[in-house]
């Protein structure tokens, strides 16, 4: 997607190679390998530090739930970035069974809903004061869920916003940088 919008990409998997990117978008996978690889591969504290220092990031599914500052169901010894002020339980919607596509009304964004793919989506279950909710999603139980929500330099989306075809949010990322 980044590519599709002449960005110049990199894959981060060391902490010489985080030295070099001026933003990061970290996807989906599942959140608790992704959070030991980030301790295996002595990423952890680099990124925490950039993160601090006011690295524009964008998180999507597991990268999401790593960005806040509370992942309320990750394993025990899994720790948070702390970078927004969020609190995230994993597969909040469900299994994969449960996954869905939703029109998401995006603020500040014109034109057609933005397709939201939810895949074993995780749930924002608080979000605080200095958070920006862009996009919610009502659940089954008829609550507003935060589905897209921005802190600072910081945006991140519970779905895969990727899977969509639809390049704005990916746009939306890379004007703020």
């Amino acid at each position: 997607m980044l590519a599709s919008l002449d960005a110049d990409t990199i894959q981060v998997r060391t902490p010489a190679e985080l030295e070099q990117v001026d933003a990061l978008v970290m996807p989906g996978g599942e959140s608790s390998t992704m959070s030991m690889m980030l301790e295996r591969s002595g990423l952890l504290e680099p990124l925490r530090a950039r993160l601090a220092d006011g690295m524009p990031t964008f998180g999507t599914c597991a990268g999401a739930i790593l960005l806040g500052t509370e992942i309320l169901d990750g394993r025990p010894d899994q720790q948070p970035l702390g970078a927004i002020d969020v609190a995230v339980r994993r597969n909040g919607y469900g299994r994969q069974v449960d996954s869905f596509e939703e029109g998401l009304d995006v603020t500040g964004m014109d034109g057609e809903p933005v397709v939201g793919v939810f895949i074993r989506a995780p749930v924002i279950e608080r979000v605080g004061d200095a958070v920006e909710v862009l996009a919610t999603v009502v659940g089954p139980d008829g609550t507003a869920r935060p589905v897209l929500c921005r802190e600072r330099t910081i945006m991140i989306s519970t779905f895969h916003p990727e899977l969509s075809g639809d390049p704005r949010l990916h746009a939306t990322f890379l004007d703020s940088i």
